[in-house]
């Protein structure tokens, strides 16, 4: 895989260079290593300055004294006139609470290109809308043979984006850069499969940076195994992330991860107890 990011670190300072295709973005700690790294850039290629980044594959960034708002606004309203849903119904959740999707044999089916094709047109959006990362996940798994409680939950799901198009994450300027993590598993929740959906979400300082919600590859047994599985897959994670911290001069020795489990805590404390229990 070829390297886009790239860090040069002058002191206490440093600055960001991005590249993607023949786009370049580029951010620094202080104003001058900017014009000059353009100005090198310049005498190397041929190039010109657009100015402050507000768009980029597909996220609108305005940049604020207090920090960077990201959102997609332009994108759900191009996904909504697409699939006709501008005059639909508004919903305020992304589905209810109750929902379990499952094969659903007896329901009638649906048209299945138009169906995919409106769940694939979600995927990019989770990018700067969390909230509908479980959703948009449960939605994929059922893409084989698609019926219509499938399709209602879809559509549930592009009328929660008509009454929520502006909402989008804050990154806010912090001096503090503590790491911490959230994990957690449900137990046996796919009815398909009986396997278990794990979410983590990872925050620096108090901004949100990395989500994730994946099914478990594995089926577990009992509630304790399927939280450890999702705490140990997710530290993989975490620690990618405190490795990218080191190139900005953050480091980090103690990270807190929270799981609501006593169980497990109790046995990430004892290695050797767990791997003769879990094993």
């Amino acid at each position: 895989m070829d390297i886009t990011l790239f860090c040069k670190n002058y002191e206490s300072q440093f600055i960001l260079v991005q590249v993607y295709v023949d786009d370049i973005i580029f951010s620094a700690t202080n104003e001058i290593f900017c014009k000059d790294f353009f100005k090198l850039m310049e005498t190397e290629f041929e190039m010109s300055v657009m100015g402050e980044l507000k768009f980029f594959l597909r996220l609108q960034i305005m940049q604020t004294p207090n920090g960077i708002y990201i959102r997609q606004t332009k994108y759900v309203k191009d996904l909504l006139k697409k699939f006709n849903m501008n005059d639909a119904k508004e919903m305020k959740t992304t589905m209810h609470p109750t929902t379990y999707l499952g094969l659903d044999e007896e329901s009638i089916k649906v048209n299945e290109t138009q169906c995919r094709e409106m769940i694939e047109s979600l995927f990019y959006l989770p990018a700067s809308k969390p909230d509908i990362m479980f959703s948009v996940c449960l939605c994929s798994r059922f893409q084989q043979e698609q019926r219509e409680v499938h399709l209602i939950l879809v559509k549930h799901i592009f009328r929660y984006l008509i009454e929520t198009p502006n909402l989008g994450i804050l990154l806010k300027r912090r001096e503090n850069f503590k790491l911490r993590s959230l994990c957690d598993a449900d137990y046996a929740s796919d009815k398909v499969e009986k396997k278990n959906t794990r979410e983590s979400c990872h925050f620096i300082g108090g901004n949100l940076v990395a989500w994730i919600c994946k099914k478990q590859g594995l089926t577990t047994f009992f509630t304790a195994k399927a939280k450890y599985m999702s705490v140990s897959s997710y530290c993989a994670q975490f620690l990618w992330i405190k490795n990218q911290l080191e190139d900005y001069n953050i480091y980090e020795s103690k990270i807190p991860i929270y799981c609501d489990n006593k169980v497990v805590i109790s046995l990430s404390k004892n290695p050797i107890i767990c791997y003769n229990i879990l094993i």
